[in-house]
């Protein structure tokens, strides 16, 4: 176990709080607030679902930068930036003002997330014992699930006062975690050291089998079918089903809690079964559980789906990893099949956030062909998951 006093525990920490903030509350925070917005005549429906999708091409971005600018900055520098300057994208949109003025914020948060979930876990797991890696990273991953239910307690808390306390409120949560953590990233790690001439020849050189191209598209296919639940369920709930702010927060809280979970089990599982029958089972699992909002649409279908897809959010991305060292035995190619991997469920998401969005603000469209669109989406990704795959061995 990791004493609490020890520069380990403090790295994993370091890692935890930065998810938390540039994926638990820099992109998730959003959707309890969608509503608020609304109601407040801040947006209309359709520039607040446009603004959600903004993150997550913000995301992508910070996806592709995230290993580029490692070459020009420390890691460390950039961790500690890219936590501040999510906290910055809080402040910024605490007063009411134009869809223009609140896009380029929304896309540096995304921007933000993306290379805090490229680059956090790297710069802390290759610092520690190898039987500890697993537990630790269930530990960072948690951070979304963390950040979900604080912003799920709290938005509606600080909704009684104004949106302008919720943005600000953000904004310091996120500057004190930031601060906080400021010296516990490792001084020196792997991942921070630039790649030398012969292992970036190395990497360029390696050979892609197939199935690890056909494990990225399902991964992308897995990304479009969690943005309807991430972006959109609880303005679903607040304002299609009439349910109220408060419900959409009950509900979004309970995702939250999944997504606490969920990284935990996916790592017992994986720990039983190993990471591709995990992988499996865990997408067959979800994929009821995403079509339920458009199937029955109570109170309590809605909060169960909530629950188990907020399991699968962050649980998908040790099982997936996993998958890709468990199909291939060369670490160059396990790290440009990850890279990849992380490039195109990006992608998945940026690009379903902006066609849900446009689907949802149809005029003609019911919210359940969103579900319904996702669920399929899934299914796709667990046939690509189901395509036999025979280890790469480690070149002797």
């Amino acid at each position: 176990m990791l004493s609490v006093f020890r520069p380990e525990f403090r790295a994993v920490l370091a890692a935890c709080c930065a998810i938390l903030v540039g994926i638990g509350l820099s992109r998730f925070a959003y959707s309890p607030l969608v509503p608020a917005m609304i109601d407040a005549n801040w947006f209309s429906p359709q520039a607040a679902a446009y603004l959600g999708a903004a993150n997550l091409a913000g995301y992508l971005a910070g996806a592709i930068l995230g290993r580029v600018i490692t070459r020009q900055f420390r890691l460390t520098t950039i961790l500690r930036g890219a936590m501040l300057l999510s906290a910055l994208s809080f402040i910024t949109c605490a007063v009411p003002a134009s869809f223009w003025w609140f896009f380029p914020w929304r896309v540096l948060s995304g921007i933000t997330g993306g290379v805090l979930m490229v680059l956090a876990a790297p710069a802390v797991l290759p610092g520690l014992p190898q039987r500890l890696r697993g537990r630790a990273a269930g530990v960072i991953f948690a951070g979304v699930g963390i950040g979900i239910v604080l912003s799920g307690t709290l938005v509606p808390l600080l909704l009684e006062i104004n949106l302008s306390v919720v943005w600000v409120t953000l904004a310091v949560i996120s500057m004190l975690l930031t601060l906080m953590t400021w010296n516990f990233w490792p001084a020196e790690n792997p991942a921070a050291k630039p790649e030398n001439r012969a292992t970036a020849t190395k990497q360029a050189n390696v050979s892609v089998p197939l199935a690890a191209y056909i494990i990225t598209i399902a991964y992308a296919l897995i990304a479009v079918s969690f943005v309807p639940h991430m972006v959109l369920l609880s303005d679903v709930i607040a304002r299609n089903l009439g349910l109220g702010i408060a419900a959409a927060a009950n509900s979004w809280i309970l995702f939250g809690i999944g997504a606490m979970i969920g990284p935990v089990l996916a790592g017992w599982l994986a720990d039983r079964l190993t990471f591709g029958p995990a992988l499996l089972i865990f997408i067959a699992f979800e994929i009821p559980a995403i079509a339920a909002p458009a199937l029955i649409a109570s109170p309590l279908a809605l909060n169960i789906s909530g629950l188990l897809v907020g399991a699968a959010v962050p649980g998908v991305v040790p099982l997936v990893l996993g998958r890709v060292h468990e199909m291939i035995g060369d670490q160059a190619t396990r790290h440009k099949i990850w890279s990849l991997a992380t490039v195109t469920f990006a992608s998945g998401q940026a690009a379903a956030g902006y066609g849900f969005s446009w689907l949802y603000t149809q005029p003609d469209t019911g919210f359940g062909i969103l579900f319904e669109v996702a669920a399929a989406s899934l299914f796709c990704a667990l046939l690509f998951l189901l395509w036999p795959v025979r280890k790469i061995r480690q070149p002797v």
